[in-house]
């Protein structure tokens, strides 16, 4: 049986490998999606002072460190049984909205965005972000480096830093937000607005009017049908920040809706013995393995999904902008891989737009932005949509507040069934006896994956057993003298 590896998979977060295996007929018989890496976040938290967890948990990753900063502020508000003052609360959704403009623009114009504006089949020194200004012109180019300029600009007027920033502390922040500083912010937020809008334009001008790129995304190649998960409101709109967990089946009709302190009775998780990463998946229908389909228990939590999940979006431009993209690909649910970079961008609209709600509401000045605990700490549950999935903290403390015992589930742990599925069936619509596996080919595999765009340091996190090492020593003509493995 013939093996074609994809080590390392490039634009993303991370390493990891894709390993497929071709029958004697030169048909993809299998294809496997593997994270070598381990980090033990879950372990090493244990033993420590539960309020500290926010500030250590930014640390897991330097691309998302604001949503594991939220999340865990969240699950030790609920460890100490405190509610965040009003205004408290908004700061903390003002921070995450500039955060999840940024983050969504850095993944389409830097690591997914060539595929398309530069082209799947383009050479390698071609297909990144500056062969992608090259497409679409210096100015624009200028426009993306500032928007993310100014959105971590934001994060630090309320966070004090734009990196691994800390400002939530139990029952609220750490300051409020003065006058200037909210004037700066709605200005930042305004211009977000604006290159969300620009960016969707271009999406529509040179994505969805070239037929090879609209082909592409209607493709089978990339489409299956799973379960959805997302955050929503009262309104069943999507919010980033607070809600329920709602799922739905791959018809789109609500399958369950829940609680974050709730997870455990319906989603579980398992482990295979080829990766570091978890799989979670649905308890009410069970693990039936990686199979699309309403009766398997794969889920997705990713752009996409959370616009399948929802009945809408908060803001107005949004709204207008989720209802376009539905009427063109047919209505809901949609269940095409690539069109998660076109729901990516539709977030990105609605966080900057919600950015601006939240600027200008005349509470967001207030001087009341926290709650001193007084309960008796013991075990809570915090969640927010991370850009890539739904993200659990989950901690339980003894009485006095040290933690006993951590539970992550990360954004990009939830899609790895689905990731894995989506990369065996791109190889086998890719590759076959009359179809070699070239280079261009081989990126459009990794499209699969990269459409999820997954963070693999923050999603693995324990597994019992030791960390495989496989260390080669070659001398300086490059022969090799000996290897090591454990």
């Amino acid at each position: 049986m013939e093996r074609i590896v994809i080590d390392p998979i490039t634009r993303l977060e991370g390493h990891g490998k894709i390993s497929i295996f071709l029958d004697d007929k030169g048909e993809v018989a299998d294809a496997y999606f593997q994270v070598p890496e381990l980090r033990g976040f879950e372990t090493f938290c244990e033993g420590r002072p539960v309020e500290e967890l926010p500030r250590i948990m930014t640390r897991i990753c330097g691309v998302c460190p604001e949503a594991h900063h939220m999340a865990s502020a969240k699950a030790v508000d609920a460890v100490f049984h405190v509610e965040p003052t009003p205004t408290g609360k908004q700061l903390r959704e003002l921070m995450y909205s500039a955060f999840f403009a940024s983050d969504h623009a850095t993944h389409f114009y830097i690591l997914a965005g060539a595929d398309f504006l530069v082209g799947p089949d383009a050479p390698v020194a071609k297909r990144n972000i500056f062969g992608l200004i090259d497409k679409v012109g210096e100015e624009i180019g200028r426009r993306v480096i500032r928007h993310r300029m100014e959105c971590a600009e934001a994060i630090a007027l309320i966070a004090g830093r734009q990196v691994h920033p800390v400002c939530a502390l139990p029952g609220g922040v750490s300051k409020p937000l003065s006058e200037q500083e909210r004037d700066r912010l709605e200005q930042i937020a305004r211009d977000a607005v604006k290159f969300g809008e620009l960016s969707l334009q271009l999406f529509g001008d040179l994505v969805l009017t070239n037929p090879a790129y609209k082909d592409l995304i209607l493709s089978p190649t990339y489409a299956q049908q799973t379960y959805y998960m997302g955050t929503v409101d009262e309104h069943n709109q999507v919010n980033f920040y607070d809600g329920d967990i709602r799922v739905v089946d791959p018809a789109g009709k609500q399958f369950a809706r829940f609680r974050p302190s709730e997870y455990t009775d319906y989603l579980a998780e398992r482990v295979e013995p080829w990766t570091y990463l978890k799989f979670p998946y649905l308890k009410g229908v069970g693990w039936k393995g990686f199979i699309p389909g309403p009766e398997s228990g794969v889920y997705q939590a990713t752009p996409l999904s959370r616009l399948n999940a929802a009945d809408g979006m908060a803001t107005p431009l949004a709204q207008a902008a989720y209802e376009n993209m539905y009427d063109t690909l047919g209505g809901k649910p949609v269940h095409l891989t690539l069109a998660t970079h076109w729901a990516r961008l539709i977030e990105m609209l609605y966080a900057a737009e919600r950015m601006l709600q939240l600027v200008q509401d005349p509470q967001i000045t207030n001087k009341d932005v926290r709650v001193i605990p007084s309960e008796t700490p013991d075990e809570g549950v915090g969640v927010v949509e991370a850009p890539r999935g739904t993200l659990y903290h989950h901690y339980q403390t003894d009485s006095k507040g040290i933690v006993r015992k951590v539970n992550l589930i990360v954004g990009t742990t939830n899609n790895h069934a689905a990731i894995c599925m989506s990369i065996k069936r791109a190889a086998q619509g890719l590759i076959s006896a009359d179809k070699p596996p070239t280079p261009g080919v081989l990126n459009m595999i990794e499209m699969a994956f990269r459409a999820y765009d997954p963070c693999l340091a923050c999603a693995t996190h324990f597994l019992p057993g030791e960390m495989p090492l496989d260390l080669w020593v070659y001398d300086a003509q490059g022969k090799l003298l000996y290897r090591v493995t454990r």
